[in-house]
């Protein structure tokens, strides 16, 4: 049986990178970045008045000179001004480009308006180029502003608006399929009787991979009938760039999705992780490199696979950059069993320095899906100890 570390390795090992399109600028949040953003020009590309207020030459008040005639005003968006003298100052709005001949904004909050002017509060201590924001001090023209391999959202907007891109290079985004598999189960909507049970997992799975900006997702449900599964999985691979499959991949006799994935051609790289839950996983891929993840039947177990390897493989396919593990410290001591890396659902809180702690909350059962509201994802607990003290960091994921 394969361990957390081996099974993670082949799955994103396994996997081919997704191809580009290109997406204009207005549809693009969400999406992964697959081009390098520059500066078409100098940020800001102007010297642009920070503050509303008056632009003046700072040596003039150095110089002693506290009344300045207002000759003008400098509006955002208007051709810029030029001050005729030293004794004269020009009224600025934020925004604006600042105004010739002038390197110092003087704040309203720092004047009083009179007949002759604008006048310099006596406590006011203006500072050279304050409330400046001078050209080019964010970026030069041609220098790289947003790297590829991120996930849009309205900062790198924001960046790609400003730097004239109205159309992006970015990742197609998958076409996922999430089977649910069993008799047992029915729809939401339709009449449940008492040896049956609503379907949950693959709207759970659905939910998380949308949030996970993975939105291309349709539900289906296969009956343990080898027939069914075998037409209905067999367009499903054919069709979809990525598919989820939950339960039917155990040693039940009316499993039969190991037998009939194999028989469609999809290759059977590992079965049985050495994990708790979710120890029956299965990965997999078609003969057109088609990633599929059987993962196990029980909610948690489900929940939690998606979360350890199936959003990580999307992000590998989509191309995004590597994220820095979080971690976390164990609010309590922690029972192990040596010979399986845990999984266990924790909240989390702030520690008194600020550090976050993961304070335990075990299910009934990896049947047990009403267990996993209000907690905030599940620490990595290491096989090969015993138990884990208070305060032992852990590896921390957080749900979707």
């Amino acid at each position: 049986m394969l361990s957390v570390a081996e099974a993670e390795k082949q799955v994103l090992e396994a996997l081919a990178p997704l191809p580009g399109e290109d997406c204009p600028l207005v549809q693009a949040h969400g999406r992964v970045l697959r081009q390098t953003l520059v500066a078409d020009r100098e940020l800001p590309p102007f010297d642009r008045v920070a503050m509303d207020g008056y632009a003046l030459r700072h040596d003039a008040w150095l110089a002693g000179t506290r009344c300045f005639r207002v000759t003008g005003v400098q509006a955002a968006g208007t051709l810029p001004l030029s001050l005729p003298a030293n004794d004269a100052c020009i009224e600025v709005m934020t925004g604006a480009v600042l105004p010739g001949g002038t390197d110092t904004v003087v704040p309203y909050e720092d004047t009083t308006r009179g007949h002759a002017g604008m006048i310099v509060a006596a406590g006011a201590n203006l500072v050279a180029g304050q409330a400046v924001h001078r050209r080019g001090s964010d970026h030069t023209t041609g220098s790289v502003v947003v790297q590829p391999g991120v996930r849009l959202t309205g900062r790198e907007i924001a960046v790609a608006a400003a730097c004239g891109y109205a159309h992006l290079a970015v990742t197609l985004q998958p076409e996922i399929a999430v089977v649910a598999t069993g008799d047992e189960l029915v729809e939401v909507s339709s009449p449940v009787a008492p040896h049956q049970i609503r379907r949950s997992n693959d709207y759970a799975l659905r939910a998380a991979l949308v949030a996970g900006g993975h939105p291309r997702v349709e539900r289906y449900h296969l009956r343990d009938m080898r027939h069914e599964i075998e037409h209905l999985l067999w367009h499903i691979v054919a069709e979809y760039d990525v598919v989820l499959i939950t339960g039917g991949i155990s040693k039940g006799k009316f499993d039969f999705l190991p037998r009939v994935l194999d028989e469609l051609g999809v290759k059977k790289l590992f079965q049985g992780v050495a994990q708790r839950p979710g120890k029956p996983f299965w990965f997999g891929l078609s003969p057109r490199r088609t990633p599929v993840f059987a993962l196990p039947g029980n909610p948690a177990s489900s929940y939690i696979c998606l979360h350890r390897y199936v959003l990580p493989a999307l992000a590998r396919m989509s191309g995004l950059a590597p994220e820095t593990p979080r971690f976390a410290v164990l609010a309590e001591r922690v029972v192990l069993k040596p010979e399986l890396t845990g999984f266990l659902p924790v909240r989390i809180t702030p520690g008194p320095r600020g550090e976050q702690q993961a304070a335990p909350v075990p299910l009934n059962t990896s049947g047990d899906f009403t267990g996993l509201t209000g907690t905030d994802g599940f620490v990595e607990l290491p096989a090969g100890q015993e138990e884990l003290a208070i305060g032992t960091a852990v590896r921390f994921w957080a749900w979707i």
